[in-house]
């Protein structure tokens, strides 16, 4: 049995706070969306190359800041101050792990 209820507005009360159908929406029609302009830039070819390159780099970094707000339930509220530090080292041991492992395929590529 859940142990969420709804509030008089009708929102679930437990787990994340202020999660409501709009809200998943509006994530899913941002995704959408910047995933369709990165797609079109592409696709049409209507942009010099560094300037796609450009638009699907900014459109793959705001997908990421949709996905950590709307799905994730990710913001700067206290309550999530833990879960974002766990995502920070997460991605730091990943850039660490990558960054060492691709600097060492590099030096071994350069003294062969």
């Amino acid at each position: 049995m859940s142990r969420t209820h709804r509030n008089e507005a009708g929102r679930d009360e437990g787990g994340a706070g202020g999660v409501t159908v709009k809200s998943y929406a509006t994530g899913f029609a941002l995704s959408i969306v910047l995933t369709a302009i990165a797609f079109l830039a592409v696709m049409t070819g209507a942009l010099p190359h560094t300037a796609t390159v450009l638009c699907v780099f900014a459109a793959a970094v705001l997908q990421i800041f949709v996905q950590l707000r709307y799905f994730l339930h990710l913001d700067r509220s206290s309550a999530m101050y833990w879960n974002v530090m766990s995502l920070l080292f997460t991605i730091f041991i990943i850039i660490l792990f990558v960054g060492g492992s691709l600097w060492i395929m590099y030096s071994l590529h350069y003294r062969m």
